[in-house]
């Protein structure tokens, strides 16, 4: 039996996906697999090109994190190059990094998951869209919108352009930010510090709105890996790997980020685009390896935030938890995300007080003097790997991106069969239960883009099989 559904808007995910759910003979749900169906491609039609050109290019992977993308590219540049950045650019290139995350985080909590949060799981999808928000929530809509037009801002200051910003570069960066760009920034602080401490009340009061939602969102065991500071502080720009299971007990630590594949492989499937990476030492088959990155992992593997606002924030989410330990569930990210928001700023802040952030000195130049680099930093969605491998002209003859969305594949698996099963009863989807799965994927923030390496119109498909892989029912947008 088939049935098609038509759901508006279009869903809030970025690139292509679809959904399989799979029956027993109870017409209970045996498994769930997310199918990422498109292919891009990057590390393949980037082979020939020079590793200078890097940051350009992989910037245009994605239109919402292009920075991360573009920062790692130019780390690993660094690498090849074998220069030590000046100070400047460094600083300048954490600038970028919090600005990014303030309007990457602002858009998935605020305008992409903010409809479901807010309007409710099952509420008409006619109105379960950023234009339902704005005609019930005006004020949170507008909050959305001017805190993450704060992050472009400071990118577009730097960059020329808030999307695909052509600023950093193998060695530094392109331009010195001038004393006028800097107090432009810090006229527009206390605003984006008001909207961001209005949106924690208003995420601890969704928490308190969806808790039966967050008990089946995500909410299992798994690892966490993100990099940490010297003193285990939060960090996003540089740091060391460390991987913690789900009692917070530290498997990998102070992990140099240029031996992340020690610690991490990546396996396939017939089914997706998208590959499965896991934590090597405890393997692939029987999914004991299966980690999350992320705000919600890089929140659980810090020892403290490092700022006093965030700080105070962090130990109230960590009273989530009975004893204090890592927060499993995945519906927390929201939460996490708007706590790293409050972080961002209070560190954008403190460097705009810095003399040095205005320095002209913002590029070391060198030939290429090494084979490979690598360049890691935490993009908004979890930690992010470019390696490069170039001949004597400094081309690319390998390319290898481990990203985020990549590396929750597994994790994003595991949610939405443990949402399916709570929700598909008697066998039949209705359409509030499409949006509770289509959430947990939402959670997690995706960018299937990057994970791909999709072009076109996102396209979303959940597909009901029978224990005999009969069609039992499409639900689709």
């Amino acid at each position: 039996m088939t049935r098609t559904v038509t759901i508006e808007p279009v869903t809030r995910v970025e690139g292509h996906a679809k959904i399989t759910l799979l029956l027993d003979d109870g017409g209970q749900v045996a498994d769930a697999r997310f199918h990422v169906t498109e292919l891009r491609g990057f590390e393949k039609f980037c082979l020939g090109r020079s590793y200078r050109e890097m940051p350009a290019i992989t910037a245009r992977i994605c239109g919402i994190c292009p920075v991360s993308h573009s920062l790692a590219a130019a780390k690993a540049g660094d690498a090849i190059k074998g220069v030590r950045i000046p100070p400047a650019a460094e600083k300048l290139r954490r600038l970028l990094t919090w600005a990014q995350l303030v309007q990457s985080h602002a858009l998935s909590f605020f305008h992409l998951s903010g409809p479901d949060l807010l309007l409710g799981m099952e509420s008409d999808p006619k109105n379960r869209s950023l234009f339902g928000l704005i005609a019930t929530h005006p004020d949170v809509a507008r909050d959305g919108i001017r805190l993450r037009a704060f992050g472009q801002e400071v990118i577009r200051l730097l960059g020329d352009r808030s999307v695909h910003p052509a600023w950093a570069v193998a060695g530094g960066g392109r331009e010195p930010l001038t004393a006028e760009q800097r107090d432009h920034v810090k006229a527009r602080l206390p605003e984006a510090l008001a909207i961001a401490r209005k949106g924690l009340a208003l995420g601890y009061e969704v928490l308190a709105r969806h808790a039966d939602t967050a008990a089946h969102c995500g909410n299992f065991p798994s690892l966490f890996l993100g990099l940490t500071g010297e003193d285990g502080t939060l960090e996003h720009y540089d740091g060391t790997l460390r991987m913690i299971d789900a009692q917070g007990r530290r498997l990998e630590d102070g992990v140099d980020p240029l031996r992340y594949q020690e610690l991490l492989g990546e396996a396939e499937e017939p089914w997706s685009y998208m590959k499965f990476p896991y934590y090597r030492p405890l393997g692939y088959a029987d999914g004991g390896g299966m980690y999350r990155v992320g705000p919600l992992a890089r929140l659980n593997v810090a020892d403290k935030a490092g700022t006093p606002e965030a700080e105070a924030e962090l130990q109230r989410f960590r009273a989530l938890t009975d004893g204090g330990g890592p927060v499993l569930g995945s519906f927390y990210s929201h939460q996490a995300r708007l706590i790293e928001i409050l972080y961002a700023l209070e560190r954008i802040a403190a460097i705009l007080t810095d003399p040095e952030l205005t320095s002209e000195h913002v590029r070391s130049h060198a030939s290429t003097n090494h084979s490979s680099g690598i360049g890691v930093v935490e993009a908004p969605r979890g930690t992010l790997f470019h390696e490069y491998h170039v001949d004597e002209h400094g081309l690319l003859t390998r390319v290898n991106l481990l990203v985020a969305t990549g590396q929750n594949n597994l994790a994003m698996n595991r949610t939405i069969l443990q949402i399916a099963r709570a929700v598909v009863c008697g066998g039949r989807l209705d359409e509030g239960a499409l949006n509770r799965i289509e959430h947990g994927i939402r959670a997690f923030d995706p960018c299937l883009s990057c994970a791909t390496h999709a072009l076109g119109k996102m396209p979303f498909e959940i597909v009901l099989l029978g224990p005999d892989g009969t069609l039992l029912q499409r639900v689709a947008r």
